[in-house]
């Protein structure tokens, strides 16, 4: 995969996601802070890996894949700056998801927790609304505090 490649997937899932996000909830307007594209085969990782490298510096290592400060990728809900490949999963068949921030989330938590695709996820560092739906090949977050936030990242 060239670094064009990337870029262009990345913009995709975004896109695809606020899309989707704007479709299902009332935030219009909420940024994304964090992508992850999700890498089917060894070698898929390998490569999006390696264009991944030509775009920013890992920022710390998960045990599902590294997570990348990146220059800015331009995209419909903003400048992305943080991206995560992430290592093949037979449960992912997704293209990948974003992570997008809502300005009270205790309120569209409330809001959308409990109608049908939005579930909780607690995490011991972060909570998150996820939003599945199944007519699309991407996933949407809404977290809090979000990735950069818990990562310490200045943005």
């Amino acid at each position: 995969m060239t670094t064009d490649e990337l870029l262009g997937l990345v913009r995709d899932i975004v896109d695809d996601a606020f899309r989707l996000s704007v479709k299902r909830t009332s935030e219009h307007v909420a940024p994304v802070n964090y992508a992850c594209v999700f890498t089917q085969s060894a070698d898929a990782y390998e490569e999006t890996f390696a264009a991944a490298k030509l775009l920013g510096r890992v920022v710390t290592e998960t045990t599902t894949g590294p997570v990348f400060l990146i220059r800015p990728i331009p995209t419909d809900a903003g400048d992305l700056r943080i991206l995560k490949i992430r290592k093949p999963d037979p449960k992912r068949r997704e293209r990948g998801d974003a992570d997008f921030t809502v300005p009270d989330y205790e309120s569209f938590k409330g809001k959308h927790v409990g109608t049908p695709g939005f579930s909780v996820i607690v995490r011991p560092e972060m909570e998150m609304v996820e939003l599945l739906d199944p007519s699309s090949d991407v996933l949407v977050y809404y977290s809090h505090p979000t990735l950069g936030e818990v990562l310490g990242l200045a943005m």
